[in-house]
């Protein structure tokens, strides 16, 4: 984390005192789109360690990180074995096929002119790859700094934790709370998950 951002974010006292409890922690694109894309649908709707064993062991069935080519090759009864349901192996093959076939680059290379929102449109014509993946992507495969992915009940939970004693809060107030981080809320997100988490 640069200083420019860590000036920005500590701006806010609350995320002031979560970058001294956790140190800097950083959003930056991932060396595989793809491997990173499948680790986002792997965890939908799973809690972090069932979604860690569950991918560990669909690496080694896949010998490795994965490709579109091995995800599409590989049996399903196999795929399976590692605890993915039919639905999440249907979603993995979809998104393999989109990287593998479709007329759009989805790499970072390929995604760079593309806005936020344009990444979302784009990602989220495949069937399986929901809001909730597609700003996951933004984030952990593309590296973008400015995203607020309120559609992480992690992400919610945390900013309530942290910014309102465990109450509630309204999404338009969790926006607000979040305006603070621009252009930098990503790392805003993943300050509000460590500390979440821990």
């Amino acid at each position: 984390m640069n200083e420019r951002v860590a000036a920005t974010l500590r701006e806010d006292p609350t995320m002031a005192r979560l970058i001294d409890r956790h140190g800097p922690l950083r959003v930056e694109p991932a060396g595989d789109e793809f491997a990173r894309l499948c680790t986002s649908i792997v965890n939908q709707q799973l809690s972090t360690a069932s979604a860690s064993a569950i991918h560990e062991r669909f690496l080694d069935a896949l010998g490795g990180d994965p490709t579109p080519e091995e995800v599409l090759a590989a049996d399903e009864g196999r795929l399976r074995e590692t605890g993915l349901s039919g639905t999440k192996v249907e979603y993995l093959r979809e998104v393999a096929a989109a990287f593998r076939d479709g007329d759009r680059d989805l790499t970072r290379e390929g995604l760079a002119d593309a806005s936020d929102e344009e990444v979302v449109a784009a990602l989220t014509e495949i069937h399986g790859v929901g809001e909730w993946t597609a700003r996951m992507y933004l984030i952990f495969a593309l590296g973008r700094e400015d995203v607020l992915p309120l559609g992480d009940l992690a992400v919610r939970k945390g900013i309530e934790q942290v910014y309102n004693d465990g109450g509630e809060l309204t999404r338009a107030e969790m926006r607000e709370i979040g305006a603070a981080w621009r252009p930098y809320r990503s790392y805003g997100t993943r300050y509000v998950w460590a500390e979440y988490e821990s």
